[in-house]
């Protein structure tokens, strides 16, 4: 601008200087009796000047400014992928720059708003889908035994028990499904206290070994440590376990073989719990830990009920709200599932 201004100024001081010298030529008045008329013509040259060099060197800018305007509308019209060129390095590229930087994040925040609508949908299409294949079952035994539609007394007893084994069933689905819509909403209350990873872990193994035992499947564990001091819930953590060693139950190959080991590294107190079961791939592996996941070539190799798939994405989140990690190590039909905690200073 200031550069515009003083071409204008010495520009029309050389055409004003150019008339005067004309009018000296050309009358015998002098130029003092045009100084009124000088004075005028000086001003609307100069305007004139400044407006020309004002449009010469203004007019990419204002190009520039008709591209951003453009681009502006484009993504307005929700075109979030449209991303306006970036011509200039002064402020103008800078706004360039913002309004891209703008439409990516507007991109991404409609990405999240359809993964979350997505996410709506599956939810619902899974519970509905989980909830009803174990009340039909109940549905189905309870109507055999309301319309007295059995032999025997060994028949009455298979039928009470099934429907017994799948009102469980549909106990449990609704049990994941109630923390982990806490944990996802933020809900759930963890009342953290000390606690013995070693203590904790032998009173799970007591409960779960019979388990094992009545499937066939051997359960074998590594304790490298008699004291692993932990600020937990050990309510939750509990869960955590309970999920890790029927998961390892359910889906071993046999022979069944569980491997449980707890070591305690520096400041972190590791529980790995091991097995062999099928192959899977890569895309797979990632998914395991996604809600309502079940690979197809997963099926369990048990009578053991299968769950919703929410109990390796509750084990995760339990773990991460707790300052610890669930991490899975696989290679070729060998699943390492491992439970990190920190532990409390001495």
């Amino acid at each position: 601008m200031v550069l515009t201004i003083l071409l204008s100024y010495f520009l029309s001081l050389y055409i004003v200087g150019f008339i005067g010298k004309w009018i000296d030529s050309t009358t015998s008045e002098g130029k003092l009796a045009y100084i009124p008329l000088l004075v005028v013509a000086s001003i609307a040259i100069f305007i004139m000047v400044f407006l020309v060099f004002f449009y010469v060197f203004t007019r990419r800018i204002i190009k520039y400014f008709t591209v951003l305007t453009e681009g502006l509308g484009f993504i307005s019209q929700g075109n979030f992928d449209y991303r306006v060129p970036i011509r200039r390095e002064d402020e103008l590229g800078r706004l360039a720059q913002n309004i891209n930087k703008m439409a990516e994040e507007l991109a991404l925040q409609k990405s999240k708003e359809k993964e979350a609508e997505a996410s709506k949908m599956n939810l619902i299409t899974g519970v509905s889908h989980d909830l009803r294949t174990p009340l039909t079952s109940m549905i189905g035994y309870l109507d055999l035994l309301r319309k007295r539609s059995y032999l025997d007394d060994n028949e009455y007893d298979r039928f009470v028990n099934n429907a017994f084994s799948k009102a469980q069933q549909l106990k449990k689905l609704i049990d994941d499904l109630f923390i982990y819509t806490r944990l996802t909403s933020g809900d759930l209350i963890f009342t953290k206290q000390p606690a013995d990873m070693h203590e904790l872990l032998q009173q799970v193994l007591f409960e779960f070994v019979p388990i094992a035992e009545e499937n066939d499947a051997l359960v074998k564990s590594r304790i490298a440590i008699q004291k692993a001091p932990v600020l937990i819930d050990p309510e939750q953590v509990a869960r955590i376990l309970d999920n890790l060693l029927m998961n390892s139950l359910k889906y071993s190959t046999a022979p069944k073989v569980i491997h449980i080991e707890l070591t305690a590294i520096e400041t972190t107190v590791y529980l790995t719990v091991e097995n062999k079961g099928e192959p899977i791939t890569k895309e797979q592996e990632a998914k395991l830990f996604e809600r309502f996941y079940k690979p197809e070539s997963m099926a369990p190799h048990s009578h053991l009920q299968v769950g919703a798939g929410l109990g390796l994405a509750i084990a995760r989140q339990l773990a991460e709200r707790q300052g610890g990690r669930l991490t899975l190590e696989y290679e070729e039909g060998h699943y390492a599932f491992r439970l990190e905690l920190p532990l409390l200073p001495e």
